[in-house]
């Protein structure tokens, strides 16, 4: 059961994920995990990765809507991304069910700190807008794709910090394309591990519900804001990098039990 003042907090904290999820295309379950353990109160990292893993992806199909909408997404390269990425992620959703919770965030954290300084290093980059799958991408795009889902299923998270960059070294695209293409990426990985955790139950449903209901809005202005970042040189990144970069230092500090 989940209380009223659980529930507004519920509604609350998924309006901020839809928001990451709109804006940098990643950011939603690694936003999630930490608002339902330490704003909602559910007790368990375990639960709380599983519940943000259903919520993270519906989130995430709603966004990947607006994008598309927008002709924003790169299909191909996300289909094949995500197809073979979707294996990583069984497999490391599997494995991440038998590791502490706590020792799973503090280890994503510094992952994190990682990718925020990749991203640094490349918002000046434009990128080639009319970029295709092809024999040159494809094999880049499998491993890749293999690699972050392995690593999303392990964290139980969507992804999307490991995904965009993964999309920008793979294909060289713009970061706003390789965002909106992240999202089915995000879908795909989300409902794989929720499917894994969900079979061990390991996910709240009633709070998912209400994360959906406020990512749900959240979303359509996160992906304002990105458009509009967009039209500045590398805002887009600096973006990216500084929330990953805050909430990796946030996630550290209490996982390892600093505060």
């Amino acid at each position: 059961m989940v209380s009223m003042i659980e529930g507004g907090l519920g509604l609350f904290s998924g309006a901020l994920v839809g928001f990451s999820l709109g804006l940098v295309g990643g950011g939603g379950s690694i936003l999630a995990v930490p608002l339902i353990v330490y704003l909602v109160g559910v007790p368990s990292p375990h639960v709380a990765i599983g519940t943000s893993a259903v919520a993270v992806a519906a989130n995430a199909s709603f966004n990947l809507c607006t994008y598309a909408l927008r002709r924003m997404v790169k299909w191909r390269c996300a289909a094949v991304f995500a197809l073979f990425g979707v294996a990583g992620a069984f497999a490391g959703s599997t494995l991440g069910k038998m590791v502490d919770g706590q020792w799973l965030l503090a280890l994503f954290a510094v992952l994190m700190i990682v990718v925020a300084g990749l991203m640094l290093r490349a918002r000046g980059r434009e990128g080639d807008a009319s970029v295709r799958l092809n024999r040159e991408n494809f094999p880049k795009l499998v491993g890749i794709g293999v690699g972050a889902g392995a690593l999303s299923g392990f964290f139980g998270i969507g992804g999307g910090f490991l995904i965009v960059p993964g999309l920008l070294l793979a294909t060289g695209m713009p970061t706003l394309n390789a965002v909106g293409s992240s999202l089915l990426a995000v879908m795909a990985f989300g409902l794989t591990t929720a499917a894994n955790y969900a079979a061990s139950d390991l996910v709240n449903w009633t709070l998912a519900a209400l994360f959906i209901a406020g990512g749900a809005c959240g979303g359509l202005l996160g992906v304002r804001a990105a458009q509009s970042l967009s039209t500045r040189r590398g805002a887009l990144n600096t973006m990216f990098a500084a929330v990953v970069f805050v909430v990796a230092i946030y996630m550290l500090v209490r996982s390892l039990g600093l505060v």
